[in-house]
C-alpha cells in the first residue's frame, strides 16, 4: 500500500496550525493513563508477595489490564461514532474512576480476583481514551505535523509513567513483608489478616486517583472542544474508499494498518514484558540484589527514558522520516536487550533501563503510520490499533512462563523478537514513503 498525500490541503480538514488549548487538555489525559498503566509495575511485585504468586500468575495483573483493550476497543470505536470524541473521553474518565474506586473493596477483602476485576474496569476506561484521544490529537493541526504532535502528547504519557513508580514505590511498597517460609507457618485466619494489612497500602493512592479522574471528567465535560476532523484523500487503489466515487472500503484492505496493528501488539508486549519484571530483575543477586522499594525508583528511569525520548523524537521527526526513526530505534532497543541478557551486574541493569529511551517513539510512530490516509475509516482503524494493545496481556504471560522455567534474564528473548519485527516494519514503511511521496516533516 502506498502512502497517498493530498498536496492541495494545507492541513487536516484545512487546519494550518495546532489548536494549543485542545492539545493541552488532551495531553493531560495522556499523562493520567500513562500514570495508571505504569502503576501496574509496582502492583505486580506487591501482589506477588502478598498472594505468594509465581511469575506467570503475577502476570495475570497485566493480562487483566491489557486484555480489556482487546475486549473494549471495538465498542469504544462504536461509542466514538455514536457520541463523538469528546463525550467518549468523558465517559472513559468516569469508567476509569469507577475502576480506581474498586481497589478499595479489593484491598479490604484482600482478594486477588477483585484486584483483577478492578484492573479490567480501569483499563476499559483507558481504552475509551486511547481510541478517542490518539486520533483526536492527530487532527488538531496540519497533517504533516501529526506524528510530531502525537510524539509530544505521548511524552506527557511517559511523564506519568515516570512519576508512577516513584509515588507508587513510596506509598505501596513501603511495608515490611514476611519471608515465604514464615507465611507458610501462619494459620489461614492470620494469613488473611496479614494479606488485608499488606493490601491496605493501595487504598489511599487509588482513592486519590479516582477523585482526580472525576474532576478531570467534569472539567472536560464543561469545556468547549474543537470537532475531530479527518482528511479524506482521493485514493485510486482497487477497493479503496473514495468520497467522490462512493466506493466501499474496509480496514482489512489496508495492509499498512494491519501490519501497524501487529507492530502495536508486539511493541506494547515488549515494553510491558520489560517493565513488569524490572523490580524482580533488579532484585536478583547476579544483577543488583536491590530491595523492592529501591528497585522501584530505578523503574522510573526506564519510563523516564521514554519521556525524554519522546521529546527528542518530536524534534528529530522534523528532519527524518517516521519509518527511519522507528526502524533505528527498534534496532537499538533489540541490541540493548541482548546486552542485558548476556551480561551481569550494572552492565545488565543499565542496558535494560536504556531500552526505555528507544521505546519512546515506537507507539506514536507505529500509530501514525498505521492510520495514514484512512479517512472515514480513521475511527475503526484506531479501534483496531488499540485492540492490538492486547499484546501487553499475552506476551508478559509468555515471558512469565519462560521466567519460571529458564529465569527472568533469559526470558527477555520475547522482547528481542518483538523489536526485530518493529524494525522491519519501520524500514519497510520508510521505503514505501520514499517510493511515493516522502512523509511530511514534523514541525
Amino acid at each position: 500500500m502506498a502512502f497517498v498525500a493530498n498536496p492541495s490541503a494545507p492541513g487536516i480538514g484545512g487546519r494550518t496550525k495546532t489548536d494549543l488549548r485542545a492539545m493541552t487538555i488532551a495531553t493531560a489525559l495522556f499523562f493520567m493513563w500513562g500514570f495508571l498503566t505504569c502503576l501496574n509495575d509496582i502492583l505486580i511485585p506487591h501482589l506477588k508477595s502478598i498472594f505468594e504468586l509465581g511469575y506467570a500468575q503475577a502476570m495475570l495483573v497485566q493480562f487483566a489490564f491489557f486484555s480489556s483493550y482487546f475486549v473494549f476497543a471495538l465498542p469504544a470505536g462504536k461509542l466514538v461514532e455514536w457520541r463523538g470524541y469528546k463525550q467518549t473521553m468523558v465517559i472513559g474518565l468516569i469508567v476509569m474512576a469507577a475502576g480506581a474506586f474498586l481497589f478499595l473493596p479489593a484491598s479490604a477483602a484482600a482478594s486477588f480476583g477483585l484486584f483483577l476485576f478492578a484492573l479490567v474496569t480501569l483499563a476499559a476506561g483507558i481504552t475509551c481514551l486511547q481510541v478517542s484521544a490518539n486520533p483526536y490529537v492527530t487532527s488538531l493541526g496540519p497533517e504533516e505535523t501529526a506524528s510530531s504532535r502525537l510524539n509530544f502528547s505521548q511524552a506527557f504519557n511517559s511523564l506519568g509513567t515516570f512519576a508512577a513508580p516513584l509515588l507508587g514505590g513510596a506509598l505501596i511498597l513501603g511495608g515490611t513483608q514476611l519471608a515465604p517460609e514464615k507465611l507458610h507457618s501462619l494459620s489461614a485466619a492470620v494469613l488473611q489478616t496479614y494479606r488485608e494489612q499488606q493490601a491496605s497500602s493501595v487504598r489511599l493512592p487509588y482513592l486519590g486517583i479516582g477523585l482526580t479522574l472525576l474532576l478531570l471528567a467534569l472539567a472536560l465535560g464543561l469545556l468547549k472542544m474543537p470537532p475531530m476532523i479527518t482528511s479524506h484523500t482521493r485514493d485510486f487503489r482497487p477497493g479503496a474508499y473514495d468520497e467522490v466515487a462512493g466506493l466501499d472500503d474496509s480496514v482489512w484492505r489496508h495492509p499498512w494498518l494491519l501490519m501497524g496493528a501487529l507492530g502495536i501488539f508486539l511493541y506494547v508486549g515488549a515494553e510491558v514484558c520489560i517493565g513488569s519484571f524490572l523490580v524482580n530483575y533488579f532484585g536478583l543477586p547476579e544483577i543488583s540484589a536491590m530491595p523492592e522499594q529501591v528497585a522501584a525508583r530505578y523503574v522510573s528511569l526506564y519510563w523516564g527514558g521514554a519521556m525524554i525520548g519522546r521529546f527528542i523524537g518530536s524534534a528529530i521527526l522534523q528532519k527524518l522520516r517516521t519509518g527511519i526513526v522507528l526502524g533505528c530505534a527498534a534496532c537499538i532497543a533489540c541490541a540493548l536487550v541482548i546486552v542485558s541478557m548476556i551480561t551481569h551486574g550494572h552492565t545488565a541493569m543499565w542496558a535494560i533501563l536504556a531500552v526505555g529511551l528507544f521505546n519512546s517513539v515506537m507507539f506514536p510512530n507505529i500509530f501514525t503510520l498505521g492510520l495514514s490516509n484512512l479517512g472515514a475509516l480513521t475511527s475503526k482503524g484506531s479501534s483496531l490499533m488499540v485492540a492490538a494493545i492486547v499484546g501487553g496481556a499475552l506476551l508478559p504471560l509468555l515471558e512469565g512462563h519462560l521466567a519460571d522455567r529458564i529465569g527472568v534474564q533469559h526470558a527477555f528473548v520475547v522482547p528481542v523478537v518483538c523489536y526485530l519485527f518493529i524494525a522491519s516494519y519501520g524500514f519497510a514503511a520508510a521505503r514505501a514513503e520514499g517510493a511515493t511521496v516522502p512523509i511530511p516533516k514534523a514541525v
